[in-house]
């Protein structure tokens, strides 16, 4: 980090030129990647995915979407399976057909009795329109195929026996969220920006909160050029453009807040111009350095999944880290040696003073209350958030990732209306899951329906014998189960079918999808969870000098976030104030994608703040020789700095919340959520807490591991005795140093040394 910030300050010009051209070239990036994203949702290897994709490209529809079901209610005395009446309906389903490029079943075209209901007035068919994008996230994106339910309703009527009655309904018709058309970027930028600046104006009070906006707005354009140039091996997601600036300002805010808030205690402490910025570059330039590594660990699990989208917000994530973290250690250090003095001057009552500098001498008052409460009633604190972070962990084990059900979406309308005449009628609600099978050439599609139709769960199996059926010697077959896919039958049933179709006969439809994403993405999750807390293990040990430290921070972080997972099942599975809160009625699922992207970026993001704390806790243990001192003074001097970075970022993610597309807003409230939580109760209160408890054998590594970690050892020794009333006068007898009797030499090593 020396040799690092010699360079930025020696060669002051030509770095703010690197910095000019790094933002030129990164609009430059921008206008180049934009054109070019990959709007669709691949998952290549993946049975269903490529079932669905072959059946798309042969017939036009049908595979990942899901069929829209009109329901016709046929007035009393006539009956579906009558000679003139079944004319009729062919003739409804047909117009419907033409009008939306359809594929359809119903009984006109199967004469299959599964389509008709027990009194003969109530019949359903299947209408597949043309093929759906799967762009955005993906979750169960329910709603975001186009709006057909009116047209194919409009399209039937006329050609209805008279006083008939038509309800168009299937899981897209009972969608409780919108199609909002992607984010609005601009407007929610503006949101994020104008909460930092509100922020940072409450942490600096001067024009110096400006600083850390200027850094993340040169950190977002400089990330996109990493982004273009990692663009030939990977397809960039519009999703990661769009979520990256988001991001990106958050995070970048963030780094600068610590660099900057270090300064200004630098400047308390009498060091000024250059001095202070390398005192702040040899301390939390480091923290910097070693928090974008965390946060790059985390999306590593993103990276490694064979998820193109996931790989893409993975890559998009580590990216804008790194630009942030760069533009932190090389302009942030120009601005704070050239006018930091000048930014954080204020008036006040007529005199020109530094804006808080006075106040950055000392310790928060607030957090150090905090602190030292949670030290006094270290067991109780540790229970009592422990205890409330293991019941919402504890509610996370009911977390689902299946299609929603329908007892979950709208409750009125016309799909909802359709349903209820479907299910009276006595047929079961799984046929809104309908899905299709593709039977090659040279397999006998009759047989492979025979097949179907004696498995248990199956409710029909439609095989009408028209053209749109068969295509280049293929035929589809439509599976039409008695449970609905998102329930634990229905996804039986999935199963039992891809089990028993012969060799070569694709099974698609978007339940099968979803199931095989699941598979593939969360069966490897436990041994790559392994290898990421080995690895943070390791990392954490080397910058602590403990063995047990980064263990405890290794077990709090997943237990945290193990609570964001039961936060979400409480918000979007019981819908416990989610109307409320963001205006969207939950359906009951949490979308596939959430859990894995929750924990890569939560995963980095809590280890970010948890290594400020500790990182202060080791400096004012080896300074003062005392865990009470350690925690007391680190939570007193990094509270309000996590606090108000953590506000941030979740400004950020609160912002994506509020938009009526579903998907995005599970998943951001999810982040959003990790952040408040883990800010506030297990920062705040748990870390403290277990830290007080631990006492001396926090700060243990023996001799042997020292050895293989390549640090310096830190033997277990006594307590000093702390005296908080003579922590001021030492401080100034002191300020550079640790104070007498406190540990020298090789146990004072300073965190940036150890990184």
């Amino acid at each position: 980090m020396d040799t690092l910030c010699d360079f930025v300050l020696g060669r002051k010009r030509l770095v703010r030129l690197l910095v000019a051209v790094l933002l030129l070239a990164g609009g430059g990036a921008v206008a180049l990647l934009i054109p070019n994203m990959d709007e669709r949702n691949a998952y290549p290897g993946l049975p269903g995915y490529e079932a669905n994709q072959k059946i798309a490209q042969t017939y036009g529809n049908g595979g990942y979407e899901r069929p829209f079901v009109p329901v016709v209610t046929l007035p009393e005395g006539q009956r579906a399976d009558a000679a003139d009446t079944t004319a009729a309906l062919g003739r409804a389903f047909d117009a419907a057909a033409a009008e939306v490029g359809a594929r359809v079943a119903s009984y006109a075209h199967t004469k299959d009795p599964a389509f008709v209901g027990k009194d003969g007035r109530i019949t359903f068919g299947l209408v597949y329109g043309g093929p759906v994008e799967q762009g955005g996230l993906p979750g169960s994106a329910l709603g975001e195929a186009p709006v057909l339910g009116p047209v194919i309703a409009d399209a039937m009527r006329p050609e209805l026996p008279p006083g008939s009655d038509i309800q168009v309904t299937g899981l897209d018709a009972l969608a409780t969220g919108e199609d909002a058309g992607g984010l609005n970027v601009p407007v929610k930028l503006v949101v994020t920006i104008g909460a930092a600046i509100v922020v940072l104006l409450y942490v600096f009070r001067s024009a110096l909160a400006f600083v850390p906006l200027l850094t993340a707005l040169v950190a977002v354009p400089v990330s996109f050029l990493g982004l273009l140039a990692v663009s030939p091996f990977i397809a960039v997601h519009e999703t990661t453009v769009i979520m990256l600036p988001l991001f990106g300002v958050g995070i970048a805010i963030d780094y600068a807040l610590i660099l900057v808030t270090r300064w200004r205690e630098e400047e308390a402490k009498g060091h000024h111009g250059d001095d202070a910025v390398r005192r702040a570059m040899a301390t939390s330039g480091h923290a910097i350095v070693f928090s974008a590594g965390a946060v790059a660990i985390g999306l590593v699990t993103m990276v490694l999944l064979p998820i193109p989208l996931l790989r893409s917000l993975g890559i998009g994530g580590m990216m804008v880290t790194a630009a942030s973290a760069l533009v932190s250690l090389t302009l942030l250090p120009l601005l704070l040696s050239s006018a930091g003095r000048r930014l954080a001057r204020r008036k006040e009552a007529g005199r020109p003073v530094r804006a808080g500098l006075a106040r950055e001498a000392s310790a928060g008052r607030f957090w150090t209350g905090v602190a030292r409460r949670v030290v006094r009633f270290r067991w109780l604190t540790a229970a009592l958030s422990g205890a409330a972070l293991l019941a919402l962990s504890f509610a996370a084990t009911g977390l689902n990732l299946s299609v929603p059900t329908t007892d979950r979406l709208a409750e009125a309308g016309p799909g909802r209306g359709g349903l209820t005449a479907l299910t009276d009628g006595g047929i079961p609600s799984g046929v809104l899951t309908s899905f299709d099978v593709f039977v090659p050439a040279g397999a006998d599609p009759a047989r492979v329906a025979d097949t179907l139709r004696g498995t248990e769960g199956v409710y029909a199996v439609a095989a009408p014998g028209s053209a749109e059926w068969h295509k280049d010697g293929s035929t589809l077959l439509t599976v039409l189960p008695r449970d609905e896919g998102g329930a634990p039958a229905g996804e039986d049933t999935v199963t039992r079918v891809v089990e028993r179709v012969p060799d070569g006969v694709l099974v698609g439809g978007n339940v099968t999808q979803q199931i095989d994403y699941v598979d593939v993405t969360y069966s490897a999750f436990p041994w790559m969870l392994a290898a990421l807390s080995l690895v943070t293990y390791v990392m954490l040990a080397r910058a602590f000098r403990s063995l047990l430290l980064p263990l405890k921070a290794i077990l709090l972080n997943l237990l945290s976030l193990g609570a964001v997972l039961g936060a979400m099942v409480v918000l979007w599975q019981w819908g416990w104030g989610t109307e409320a809160l963001l205006g969207i009625r939950p359906d009951g699922s949490i979308g596939t994608f959430v859990p894995v992207t929750i924990f890569a970026f939560l995963y980095g993001l809590s280890m970010d703040y948890e290594v400020f704390i500790l990182a202060r806790m080791r400096e004012e243990y080896d300074r003062t020789g005392s865990t009470r001192a350690a925690v007391i003074n680190g939570v007193g001097r990094t509270g309000r700095l996590v606090t108000c970075a953590a506000l941030i970022l979740f400004c950020s993610f609160a912002s994506m919340a509020s938009g009526g597309e579903l998907d995005v807003s599970i998943f951001a409230s999810g982040i959003a959520l990790g952040i408040l939580l883990d800010a506030t109760l297990v920062r705040g209160l748990l870390v403290p807490a277990a830290v007080a408890m631990m006492g001396k054998w926090n700060w243990w590594l023996p001799a042997p591991a020292a050895r293989l970690l390549r640090v310096a050892p830190s033997p277990l020794r006594e307590e000093s005795d702390w005296d908080e009333d003579d922590e001021d006068t030492d401080r100034e007898a002191h300020p550079d140093g640790p104070r007498t009797g406190s540990p020298q030499g090789p146990a004072a090593v300073p965190l940036g040394e150890r990184l």
